[in-house]
C-alpha cells in the first residue's frame, strides 16, 4: 500500500481565491422550461440555482468567479450585473429590501463570463479556464449541486487542499444501485478523520464494478497541473473530455485527496430532486416556512386520507 502524503508544512501556501462555474449545458431533462431559459436561472423558492453556488464561493473566500456558459445564456450574465433601472426604481419607491435582493448577485464577487463554444464535457470546460486561472490552485462548483448554506464543506476542501496540496474532491456515500449516477472513487485511509487518499476514478460504473460506494459530487478543488493533463485528456464517456479522466491520472501520482461529506446536498439536475429542494429550503426559511410547512402538512394528510390533495392557498380544498 503506497503512504499517503502528508500534510504540505514547507512554503507558503497559495491561497485559493478562484472559482469555476460551468454552465453551458443544455438543459435537456428541464424542456420546455430551458428552451429559452438556461436551467441555472431556474429558480429555487426566489434565488436562480446557480445564485446559491456563487454565494457558497464567496462565504469560502473566493471572489474572483468564472463562469463557463454556452449560447443562450445571456441570462446569466444579466443577473450578475447591475440592472439600473430596476434599482433607481426600487429605490425611488424606498424598497431597500427588495434593492438590496437586486443588488445582492452582483456584490458577490468578481464575476467574469466566458463561453465554451462547444459542448465537448466537462473536461473541457475545466479547460477553457486555464488561461483565466493562470497557476493558481482553483476551486469548481457545478450548478447541478447545491450544498446547504448552513455546510461548510468547500471551506473544509481548501483546508485539506492547503495543508496536502495537490487536488481535492468532495465524496458522498452512497446506495451501491445508484453508484452508476457518478464518478466513483478508489480511496484509502490517511488517518485524518474524514479526509481520504484518492487512488482511483472510474466514471460511471456498473455497480459490480465499482470499487466502493464514494460518489464524486460537484465540489473540486484543483491543482493547475490537471490543465496539463486535460490537454492529452482524449474524449472518453460520451465522446466528452471527462474530468473524472483527468483527475484518475493524477490520483496515480498519489496528488488527489478526499474530503468525504455527510451533510446537506440538493441535487437540482433531476426533476423529482428539484421539486424535493424547493420545498426543503422554503420549510428553512423563517419568512415562508411556518404558514408554508402547515399548508404541505394538510396537503400531505389529504392526500394520504385518499383526499384528492388540491388545496387553495388557504388550505381549503379547490372545487373541482
Amino acid at each position: 500500500m503506497i503512504a499517503s502524503p502528508t500534510p504540505t508544512t514547507t512554503g507558503p501556501a497559495r491561497a485559493v481565491r478562484k472559482a469555476v462555474v460551468p454552465a453551458a449545458g443544455l438543459g435537456t431533462r428541464f424542456l420546455p422550461a430551458t428552451k429559452a431559459t438556461p436551467k441555472e436561472m431556474l429558480p429555487v423558492v426566489d434565488k436562480p440555482a446557480i445564485q446559491y453556488v456563487v454565494e457558497e464561493a464567496a462565504a469560502a473566500g473566493l471572489d474572483d468567479v468564472l463562469m463557463i456558459t454556452g449560447r443562450n445564456k445571456r441570462a446569466i450574465e444579466d443577473h450578475f450585473d447591475h440592472a439600473l433601472e430596476l434599482e433607481q426604481t426600487l429605490a425611488a419607491k424606498g424598497d431597500t429590501v427588495r434593492l438590496d435582493a437586486v443588488r445582492d448577485p452582483a456584490r458577490l464577487a468578481d464575476i467574469h463570463h466566458i463561453r465554451q463554444g462547444e459542448p465537448l464535457g466537462l473536461g473541457h470546460a475545466v479547460l477553457c479556464a486555464r488561461r483565466h486561472i493562470g497557476d493558481q490552485p482553483f476551486a469548481v462548483l457545478l450548478g447541478d449541486d447545491l450544498i446547504d448554506p448552513r455546510e461548510t464543506l468547500l471551506s473544509r476542501m481548501l483546508d485539506v487542499q492547503g495543508r496536502y496540496a495537490g487536488s481535492v474532491v468532495a465524496l458522498m456515500e452512497v446506495p451501491a444501485d445508484q453508484i452508476h449516477l457518478y464518478g466513483c472513487a478508489a480511496v484509502e485511509a490517511t488517518g485524518e478523520q474524514g479526509v481520504v487518499r484518492v487512488t482511483g476514478l472510474v466514471e460511471k460504473p456498473a455497480p459490480e464494478r465499482a470499487p466502493s460506494r464514494y460518489a464524486v459530487i460537484g465540489r473540486y478543488v484543483l491543482d493547475p497541473a490537471v490543465f496539463g493533463v486535460l490537454e492529452r485528456t482524449a474524449p472518453g464517456r460520451g465522446g466528452e473530455i471527462q474530468l473524472t479522466d483527468a483527475l484518475q491520472d493524477l490520483a496515480a501520482g498519489g496528488t488527489v485527496h478526499g474530503v468525504v461529506f455527510d451533510g446537506l446536498r440538493y441535487d437540482t439536475g433531476d426533476k423529482a430532486e428539484y421539486l424535493r429542494t424547493v420545498v426543503r429550503l422554503a420549510c428553512d426559511r423563517p419568512d415562508l416556512g411556518p404558514g408554508f410547512t402547515a399548508w404541505l402538512k394538510e396537503f400531505v394528510a389529504g392526500l394520504a386520507g385518499g383526499g384528492d390533495g388540491a388545496l387553495d392557498g388557504t388550505g381549503g380544498h379547490l372545487a373541482a
